[in-house]
């Protein structure tokens, strides 16, 4: 089965994906699409395995572990004040995590809801001349971290 997420770690591969973050162990570290929260990024294994349990354990400590990576790298790059983490597949039946930057300034009523009650139509698409510098940013902590390959 191919899924927008085989179709997204493809275009990781070919080195042609601008949202790219950068290359870990576990996979791919990208920036979200539509940046319905400033920073919001995925991690994305490689290979793709339709869901969590489809891991070696080993591979499974992995990604976990490099999603927390993320988290980290996410946090100090955007100043936010927490980081929600999802992994769902139901829509893309094929394992991504979702890393989502939460901050102060969030309207009140979204503040103790989750992501997808943000209308993502009107979010701002990923723009390489807007979102590069986060972007580097964020791959800068995570070599820090020593999460790159």
């Amino acid at each position: 089965m191919t899924t927008a997420i085989h179709r997204l770690v493809e275009t990781c591969r070919a080195g042609n994906d601008p949202t790219v973050v950068a290359r870990l162990r576990s996979g791919w570290a990208v920036m979200g699409q539509r940046q319905v929260l400033t920073g919001y990024c995925l991690l994305l294994p490689d290979p793709v395995v339709p869901h969590l349990h489809a891991l070696e354990r080993s591979q499974r400590d992995l990604f976990l572990s490099e999603l927390g990576l993320l988290g980290d790298a996410v946090f100090a790059a955007t100043g936010a004040l927490r980081i929600n983490y999802a992994i769902f597949g139901n829509v893309e039946p094929a394992l991504h995590a979702h890393v989502h930057p939460r901050f102060v300034d969030e309207p009140e009523a979204m503040r103790s809801a989750n992501p997808w009650g943000y209308d993502w139509q009107q979010a701002p698409a990923f723009d390489v001349r807007v979102h590069a510098p986060l972007r580097d940013l964020i791959r800068q902590h995570l070599e820090r971290l020593g999460a790159t390959v």
